[in-house]
């Protein structure tokens, strides 16, 4: 039983990391609302996503980060769909909803309020960790299999997803299946991310008319070798 008043070892460190990350500090200065939203801005940076894509789908949005980002950086008529379990402040051209996306009827709540095919679909989402590495990194993998399920079927053909995983074997297999349903594939790590993090971010680039196809697909090198030049 905990003492009021007091914080476990674990709530200590957690509050001293952020209290000396960099990018908690910058994100209050700039008035992110979260640290999360330079990990998209650094994916966008890299591969100029948003600015092209009016219509968006924002998976496990709260506390609204990279929905935030998302509606400062698309065009004044973009439509952005954010859902999560937790709610978070409204924001412009951001269309919100709470509650669990893996339950269909929610699923097709986003599909209707968009009322099209959607040019981007973002996922920063992960469920609740254990603590065990495998554990964890199938329940995510098991999660994000899902997302990708629903943005084939909610893409339009040349849009775009954007999904965190975390590493631990299955990421190589999942890479496959967007290799052949994308024009270009890749993996990616934020500076932003902390190093010491097992995430990485998938990035398929162009849906493929025909899902599914395969062709001469932009392959990357193995991550460990991409995870060495990662600061």
């Amino acid at each position: 039983m905990k003492v009021k008043g007091k914080m476990s070892l674990s709530s200590r460190l957690w509050l001293d990391r952020q209290m000396h990350d960099p990018y908690v500090k910058r994100a209050h200065k700039e008035g992110y609302r979260s640290r999360a939203a330079y990990k998209l801005l650094e994916i966008d940076d890299k591969f100029n996503l948003i600015k092209k894509s009016k219509y968006i789908i924002d998976l496990g949005a709260a506390p609204g980060g990279w929905s935030q980002l998302l509606a400062q950086k698309s065009s004044e008529d973009a439509k952005i769909i954010a859902i999560d379990l937790l709610n978070f402040d409204e924001l412009p051209k951001v269309q919100q909803f709470i509650g669990d996306f893996e339950d269909e009827a929610n699923q097709q709540k986003i599909i209707e309020a968009l009322g099209q095919k959607a040019d981007l679909i973002v996922s920063d989402m992960a469920p609740a960790t254990v603590g065990h590495a495998q554990t964890d990194h199938l329940r995510i993998m098991n999660l994000v299999n899902s997302v990708y399920d629903f943005a084939l079927n909610t893409l339009a053909p040349g849009g775009s997803f954007v999904a965190k995983i975390f590493m631990g074997g299955k990421e190589k297999q999942f890479f496959e299946r967007v290799k052949k349903d994308f024009a270009k594939a890749y993996f990616f790590k934020p500076k932003s991310s902390r190093s010491v993090s097992v995430e990485i971010y998938v990035v398929g680039i162009s849906r493929r008319a025909s899902v599914g196809s395969v062709s001469d697909c932009m392959s990357i090198p193995q991550y460990a070798e991409k995870s060495k030049k990662v600061e």
